[in-house]
């Protein structure tokens, strides 16, 4: 296994913990993993098992707004992130439940902060990213409008959507929403950092 390919993995059981984390947290998830978390409740099925039914859907939604072939590779991410999900929900952290409000905001702020390394980390060797990313990216490059902006627009679907079946919405949606970009942009350095030293010492070796 190449050293970008374990970096990446790397990533996504970080990310997948982090998500967890928050979800567990039952102050408010994520916009995105509101909607999961209400699907679930709504109609059944596992949180992962709609990370990756969603992953698809938007898989299929960016390729038309980029009039361009799917992104059939995007499918391995959605594929390893979904399942994660369920394996840190269903098995590692099935009999936790915070139940007092220092020991939910902990695992909030906790899950943000794990959440974002992840991203980080995923990130970094530049293979198929979560559709729900290219979704963003999607929307920037077809209506040519801020990066920011996008990220607005396909977060406030998401919670829209979120609200309307029932996910878990709350005061830590707001505080994702805002803490989760900053944390990103503060590992970004230093996992790219991480990732070229690790790749450095491939090739001397």
């Amino acid at each position: 296994m190449s050293i970008r390919t374990l970096f990446f993995l790397v990533g996504l059981v970080t990310l997948s913990l982090g998500v967890s984390l928050t979800i567990k947290a039952d102050l408010g998830a994520g916009a995105w993993d509101a909607l999961n978390a209400g699907l679930t409740n709504a109609i059944g099925l596992t949180i992962g098992t709609w990370v990756m039914i969603i992953g698809a859907l938007l898989i299929v939604v960016n390729a038309l707004l980029g009039r361009e072939f799917p992104d059939v590779f995007a499918v391995v991410t959605v594929s390893v992130l979904g399942p994660l999900i369920d394996f840190w929900l269903l098995k590692v952290l099935v009999g936790w439940s915070p139940s007092i409000l220092v020991e939910q905001s902990l695992a909030l702020v906790g899950g943000i902060v794990i959440l974002a390394l992840g991203v980080a980390m995923y990130i970094q060797p530049k293979l198929p990213l979560n559709p729900v990313d290219n979704f963003m990216v999607a929307i920037q490059k077809r209506f040519s409008i801020s990066i920011s902006k996008a990220k607005t627009i396909t977060e406030s679907l998401a919670f829209v959507f979120a609200l309307l079946i029932g996910g878990p919405i709350g005061v830590g949606t707001v505080v994702i929403l805002i803490l989760v970009g900053p944390t990103i942009n503060f590992f970004e350095p230093k996992t790219k950092t991480m990732l070229n030293r690790m790749l450095g010492e491939e090739k001397a070796g």
